[in-house]
């Protein structure tokens, strides 16, 4: 997401659907949990920023508070199998890997393919969302040790299901949860941190029943960009990650979600979305009526709008999870935030004065993937030794909505 990527407005229509936006469980779960004074402390920032920059914060779009005790366990993650690099997108748009490297940061991203009837090859017949979602989760659960039976609660953050009505119950039967609830959760590229929150509120509270919990980020945002627009076809992968987190009550282990704060600002949606776009069909029933078959536009950004919300509002919802957990910057081990821009990244740990070489990425190898984006680069950052057990992670996530969070999170 970068200032050279231009708002483009497409014409034609996509007949399936990312699916219905459950944006309300947030809400609902944040302030359900939380007393008045957790749910609407808004802090006193000290950033750089002037205040004509920074946009006054409101009790009804803004969760804020401290320790949950809640830790994650388990890692995991998974991408598809094909690779398009950017000398490959050179033959579809006018663009170079010099262009989109310099810009971006991309290098590569990983793609589902449209489904085949192949039966030569079933795992590429099969490769889905739900498949990648799946994968990510055992991942997981096989380095946290523990039994798909033994989880509670399951939710999936994604904006672009295998299907409408939501997959996570589809995951969570493959796991073998056999006695966990479960739920989809739509907050675009926010969604992995919302859903780390909403499951550590459920998890926090005394008498829930929920002690364990998988939480999945995963997003195939390649089915809904427009393949002949330079601007956004380069910048989106497909991909995800997920964790599993338990309950730390009585254990002597302490929290390991140390504070989070979350915003969102409906007034700023039209920046980044993908809207309705339904395809009319005309009835004879009654006096005949005109309804309307789903379609979908392509996903359509306003790049400059885009990373000037990146680059100030960022900064500020780290600093009030900072605040939370009674925290600074100085106490920080690594920065990990939405895997979208270098630039928005480089920006950001400017900001913050921490050095490049304790920013978590992995954007070069797999693009922007949306809610699978924080999780996937977590994963392999654990499994190469990077990040250790007790290392604090400044997590950041943002994007359509607007949706913005942060969480400070201590691993293992």
């Amino acid at each position: 997401m970068t200032e050279q990527q231009q708002h483009h407005q497409p014409n034609s229509s996509i007949t399936a659907l990312p699916r219905l936006v459950t944006m309300l469980i947030i809400p609902l779960t944040l302030l359900t949990y939380l007393s008045p004074a957790q749910a609407f402390h808004i802090p006193i920032s000290t950033s750089t920023t002037t205040t004509t920059s920074r946009r006054i914060s409101t009790p009804l779009r803004m969760a804020t508070a401290g320790p949950m005790n809640v830790r994650a366990i388990g890692i995991g993650s998974a991408a598809p199998k094909t690779i398009i690099t950017n000398k490959d997108l050179e033959s579809c748009v006018e663009t170079s890997d010099e262009w989109i490297r310099t810009r971006t940061g991309i290098e590569q991203r990983r793609v589902l393919l449209h489904p085949t009837e192949n039966k030569e090859d079933e795992e590429e017949r099969h490769e889905s969302l739900q498949t990648l979602g799946i994968a990510a989760a055992k991942n997981a659960l096989e380095m946290s040790g523990v039994e798909g039976s033994d989880i509670d609660l399951v939710i999936c953050a994604t904006s672009s299901p295998d299907d409408l009505f939501g997959d996570s119950t589809s995951i969570a039967h493959a796991l073998g949860c056999k006695d966990a609830f479960s739920f989809d959760l739509t907050a675009a590229c926010s969604g992995f941190l919302f859903g780390v929150v909403t499951a550590g509120q459920f998890m926090d509270r005394e008498g829930s029943g929920v002690k364990r919990a998988v939480v999945v980020g995963a997003d195939a945002l390649s089915r809904w960009v427009n393949w002949d627009d330079r601007n956004s076809c380069i910048l989106f992968g497909d991909g995800a990650g997920a964790v599993v987190l338990e309950t730390t009550n009585g254990d002597g282990g302490g929290p390991g979600i140390l504070g989070y704060s979350a915003h969102s600002d409906g007034s700023r949606c039209g920046e980044l979305n993908l809207s309705y776009k339904g395809v009319k069909r005309s009835l004879s029933a009654g006096d005949g009526v005109d309804v309307s078959t789903g379609a979908y536009n392509f996903i359509t950004m306003n790049g400059r709008e885009v990373y000037k919300f990146a680059t100030r509002d960022v900064p500020s919802v780290l600093e009030e999870a900072l605040e939370a957990a009674n925290m600074s910057v100085d106490d920080i081990d690594w920065l990990l935030l939405h895997q979208a821009n270098i630039r928005i990244m480089e920006t950001i740990s400017k900001r913050f004065d921490i050095p490049m070489s304790k920013v978590i990425t992995n954007l070069s190898e797999y693009g922007n993937t949306s809610a699978g984006s924080i999780p996937l680069a977590l994963d392999e950052a654990v499994r190469s030794g990077k990040v250790k057990k007790g290392d604090v992670i400044a997590c950041a996530g943002f994007g359509a909505g607007l949706s913005w969070g942060s969480a400070i999170i201590r691993w293992g």
